[in-house]
């Protein structure tokens, strides 16, 4: 039982592992887990574009956790380099997972017709890397998928066993039970938080041999949900005061929604005043449809509201922007107002138009609620960059920046112990993280008496082997090192 890991290895973003497993009757099949788009610096980025190192044609099947982009994004790459095979995933998985590849293909194909604009004029247009995929390779795409993944239902693909389970991450989450001739492994995708203001809890897992688990919040835990409601008001109170406009960058899929339920709650109990709020995502408005078909996945007061007819998503002030136009036109909007615009790292979309017009006025407020990659334009404000590079342009970072954790769809150190909890003895692998937060991690599982060990980029492990010394592969550069590097300019 080998996994590579060609994603989301010392890293939180491009989720991709590559399962060699043996089935029934001695032979090895190959699963891919997850098939994710790199996001966040250019660097990160840039590998969206590197060859993949097995044959997509040597693939039984594709198996999605969830739709989030940087867990399905490369799919139509692989698509275009003769992947024929089924994808297998959830039912809300496979309808978000196509608005999700489309939104991705447009934005990257609008990309590419403006570099080349730019590029002509200065003679280099012929140096313009063309988009990933376009439109057409996203329908190839979903024609391949197979939404037959249901929770506690097992699924046999190529004498492998498969059980999906409910994740908490986001609609249609799963974790996979996979189970060979050889052992049984758990591959945890994202997990969801247990505090989520939105989604049910994961499902307990079963006892396995190796369980292959995300680590994003894995050295902190996240503020409750109650104390959360607190700081998120008490956050908007201040920026209304303020008289600006109330930037919220956010990824279409879960936050959002958590986002705009949140703000019909304070709205309609008068905890915060109803001023406008713009929906700037064409795709956070489209995905909102799917949660009313899927609503037995949310928490009960959801829930019964989508039962009795009613929309929990839509505050009374709510404005949703279709138009790129029309999202020009609110910046000339006099007085607060509230933007909640994609995406959630800043790396690109709307919000990065609302982030040039008003990062640099002192009226202007950003309430980040989602997770920032420290090379993403999101991390370097959060860590407190005076000014920043916007589409182009360099823009002071004078708005009053608020950080707001406990929105986090992801679980926190709590919520992966009790995950592991039910699990039995199992080895640990460690995967969609920072590699300073797997660093905490590995001595907590240790404690525990658990083996931990921290999955290296590309290079094969063995699930069922002994691991490495103190969870750390060979070669992987130490904090020292690492902060030695960074003081010297080389990070």
């Amino acid at each position: 039982m080998k996994m590579q890991s060609l994603g989301a290895a010392c890293t939180v973003t491009g989720s991709m592992h590559l399962l060699t497993l043996d089935a029934v009757g001695g032979s090895t099949r190959q699963l891919l887990i997850d098939c994710g788009l790199f996001q966040g610096g250019e660097d990160l980025e840039a590998r969206n574009r590197e060859p993949f190192p097995f044959d997509p044609r040597d693939l039984a099947a594709v198996i999605l956790t969830h739709a989030h982009l940087d867990h399905v994004g490369r799919l139509p790459i692989l698509v275009k380099q003769g992947f024929r095979g089924p994808v297998y995933c959830t039912a809300p998985t496979a309808a978000l997972a196509e608005t999700v590849l489309l939104d991705s293909a447009r934005l990257q194909v609008e990309g590419y017709r403006q570099d080349v604009r730019r590029a002509r004029r200065q003679g280099r247009e012929d140096e313009v890397p063309p988009p990933l995929y376009e439109e057409e390779d996203v329908h190839r795409t979903v024609a391949l998928l197979r939404p037959q993944l249901e929770f506690g239902q097992t699924l046999q693909v190529a004498d492998i066993r498969i059980t999906p389970q409910r994740a908490g991450h986001i609609l249609g989450s799963a974790y996979l039970l996979i189970e060979s001739a050889q052992a049984r492994l758990i591959m945890s995708g994202d997990l969801g938080n247990r505090e989520s203001g939105l989604q049910l809890d994961f499902t307990p897992p079963p006892a396995a041999d190796a369980v292959v688990i995300e680590t994003t919040y894995a050295n902190r835990t996240h503020r409750i949900w109650a104390d959360t409601l607190v700081e998120f008001r008490d956050a908007l109170r201040e920026s209304v005061r303020l008289g600006g406009k109330i930037l919220i960058p956010s990824f279409a899929i879960e936050r959002a929604q958590t986002i705009l339920y949140t703000l019909k709650e304070l709205m309609d109990a008068g905890e915060v005043p109803r001023i406008p709020v713009f929906l700037d995502s064409p795709m956070a408005a489209r995905a909102t449809h799917e949660y009313f078909e899927y609503g037995d996945e949310l928490i009960p007061p959801v829930r019964e509201a989508l039962q009795n007819g009613e929309d929990p998503f839509r505050p009374s002030t709510l404005h949703v922007v279709p138009t790129a136009a029309e999202s020009q036109r609110i910046n000339r909007y006099d007085g607060p107002a509230i933007i909640l615009a994609g995406n959630g790292m800043m790396t690109g979309g709307r919000i990065q138009h609302h982030l040039k017009h008003h990062l640099w006025k002192p009226s202007t407020s950003l309430v980040i609620v989602s997770y920032q990659s420290p090379s993403s334009l999101g991390g370097r404000i959060v860590e407190g960059a005076e000014s920043v590079r916007i589409m182009g342009e360099d823009v002071a970072v004078r708005a009053k920046v608020h950080t707001i954790g406990g929105f986090s769809a992801h679980a926190d150190q709590d919520d992966l112990l009790a995950f592991l909890s039910t699990a039995g003895r199992p080895h640990v692998w460690l995967v969609h993280g920072e590699l300073s937060v797997m660093e905490v991690f590995v001595p907590v599982l240790e404690g525990l008496g658990l083996k931990g060990d921290i999955v290296p980029d590309h290079d094969t492990v063995d699930l069922l082997g002994a691991g490495f010394p103190a969870g750390r592969p060979p070669g992987l550069p130490t904090a020292e090192a690492r902060d030695t590097r960074r003081s010297a300019g080389g990070e």
